[in-house]
């Protein structure tokens, strides 16, 4: 699995540290085509991209081949599913479903399950952090 992270403003640029920013734009397109052109891609496997890492929220851009499966782990984290293109069949022990271009999914609870790509899939995973766990308060 091959994994990139994207901090700057520029499609082209391949800083390792963030801008002192907060606005980031990037192209969708743009960036599924340079993932599809990359060596993990090219030798079956899955491409992922991270967007966007602060302490409370991580963005990662993913494109699957036909019949990739990810299976999750238990998450004290939220977790938003955004299909871009192609379909994802999501499975947990309650649920099974399709999610299709342009659908969303959103999973409040902590809760294992599983993805399998049903044809070529890319889709943006955005994780909520649950911060409060990692708080810790100061007795004076």
């Amino acid at each position: 699995m091959e994994t990139e992270t994207i901090y700057s403003t520029s499609f082209n640029s391949r800083d390792s540290s963030p801008v002192d920013s907060s606005l980031f734009t990037f192209g969708i397109p743009g960036l599924i085509e340079r993932m599809k052109h990359g060596r993990a891609w090219e030798n079956g496997e899955l491409s992922s991209m991270i967007l966007l890492r602060s302490p409370g929220k991580e963005v990662i851009l993913t494109a699957l081949h036909e019949g990739t499966e990810i299976i999750s782990f238990h998450s004290k984290d939220k977790v938003i599913l955004q299909v871009i293109e192609g379909r994802l069949n999501f499975q947990s022990h309650e649920k099974t479903m399709t999610l299709s271009a342009d659908q969303h999914l959103a999973i409040n609870e902590r809760m294992k399950f599983s993805l399998t790509s049903m044809t070529e899939t890319v889709f943006l995973l955005t994780i909520l952090k649950d911060l409060s766990v990692n708080q810790k308060v100061n007795p004076k």
